[in-house]
C-alpha cells in the first residue's frame, strides 16, 4: 500500500505501526521519526517564515476570514506518488489541508486513492484513531498492541497521582494573544492529576485575554504553543512572564508542544508523563528535561 500522510500525527502512527516503507508522501512538518523527512513533501504552509506569535495569529485570522487556504497541496507531487491511501483531517483549518481540498485534488488528478479522515477530539479518541488507521492498513494487531502499551502507561501515571490534591493548571496553546486549551489537552491535564482551568475536553481552543488568565487563578502555567518545540516554547513563555498578570509564586513552565501536546499521536502519552512531573514531582519524579523546562 502506497500511503500519503497529510498530518504529522498520522505519519508518527504509521511508522509506529511498522508502515514506514509504505509512506511515500508527507507534509513539511512531518519530522518524527527522522526518517519521515526523507519522504516526498506534498503539503507546505502558505504563511511566510519568521513571523512572531502575534503576527502569525493575525495572518491566520486574515486568511481564514478571506477563505484562503493556509496550506498548499502540491498536485504535481501527489500525481507522481500513485497513492492508494491518503490520510488527512477535517478538525482544524490551521493544522493541515482540509479534506475538501484533498478530495478536489484527487478528483482533478483522476486518482482512485481512498481518503481516510482522522478527527480525534479527546485523548480516548486519539487512541481509537490508532485502531482506525490499523484497520485501514491491515495492521489491526499491531495497532491493538500499541494502544494497549500506551494505555498501560496512562494507567501508571494515574495510579502514581491518585489521591493527591488536584493542581489547578493552565495550559496555553498560544501566548500572544493567549489561547486556552482544547481537544485532548484538558484530558492530558486530568490524567496527570491536574484540573484544567480555562478550556474543556473535546472542544476547540479559544482566544482569551490576560485578565481571564488571572481570574482563573492557576497554580501553574504551562506554555505549549502549537507548532513549536521546547526552545521556542521557552521563548514564548516569556510572553506570560512579561504580561505581569501572575502572582510571583506561580511557576511558569514551557513544554515541547510539537513532540508531546499539539499532535494527536502516540507521544501525547509522553506529554501526560511530563505533566505529571510538573504537577506532582514528589509522586512521579521530575519531568523529562527534553520535554519540559521551568521558566520561572
Amino acid at each position: 500500500m502506497r500511503i500519503v500522510s497529510l498530518l504529522p500525527s498520522t505519519t508518527e502512527i504509521l511508522f509506529a505501526l511498522g508502515l514506514g516503507d509504505h509512506v511515500v508522501g508527507v507534509t513539511f512538518e512531518c519530522d518524527h521519526p527522522p526518517e519521515a523527512r526523507t519522504r516526498r513533501v506534498v503539503s507546505t504552509s502558505t504563511l511566510p517564515e519568521g513571523l512572531r506569535p502575534a503576527e502569525i495569529d493575525a495572518a491566520v485570522t486574515r486568511r481564514k476570514e478571506a477563505g484562503e487556504d493556509l496550506y498548499h497541496l502540491d498536485t504535481d507531487a501527489l500525481a507522481g506518488l500513485d497513492a492508494e491511501l491518503v490520510i488527512t483531517q477535517d478538525l482544524c483549518a490551521v493544522c493541515a489541508a482540509s479534506v475538501s481540498t484533498v478530495q478536489e485534488a484527487l478528483t482533478f488528478l483522476g486518482s482512485s486513492a481512498e481518503v481516510l479522515t482522522i478527527d480525534p477530539h479527546t485523548l480516548s479518541e486519539v487512541l481509537k484513531s490508532i485502531n482506525t488507521i490499523g484497520d485501514a492498513t491491515g495492521t489491526s494487531t499491531e495497532a491493538g498492541r500499541l494502544v494497549a502499551a500506551l494505555s498501560r502507561r496512562l494507567d501508571a501515571v494515574r495510579g502514581s497521582v491518585d489521591g493527591r490534591r488536584t493542581a489547578r493548571a493552565l495550559v496555553l496553546e498560544w501566548t500572544d494573544p493567549p489561547y486556552a486549551p482544547g481537544h485532548w489537552v484538558p484530558d492530558m491535564v486530568h490524567a496527570a492529576g491536574g484540573e484544567c482551568v480555562l478550556g474543556r475536553s473535546g472542544e476547540r481552543s479559544f482566544r482569551t485575554d490576560w485578565e481571564r488568565v488571572t481570574s482563573a487563578d492557576p497554580e501553574v502555567v504551562i506554555s505549549a504553543p502549537c507548532g513549536f518545540a521546547l526552545d521556542e516554547s521557552v521563548e514564548h513563555a516569556g510572553d506570560v512572564v512579561r504580561a505581569g498578570v501572575l502572582p510571583d509564586g506561580v511557576p511558569v513552565w514551557a513544554v515541547d508542544a510539537n513532540a508531546a501536546f499539539a499532535r494527536p499521536g502516540p507521544r501525547l502519552v509522553d506529554g501526560v508523563e511530563a505533566l505529571a512531573g510538573i504537577l506532582h514531582p514528589e509522586a512521579y519524579g521530575e519531568p523529562d528535561p527534553s520535554l519540559a523546562r521551568r521558566v520561572r
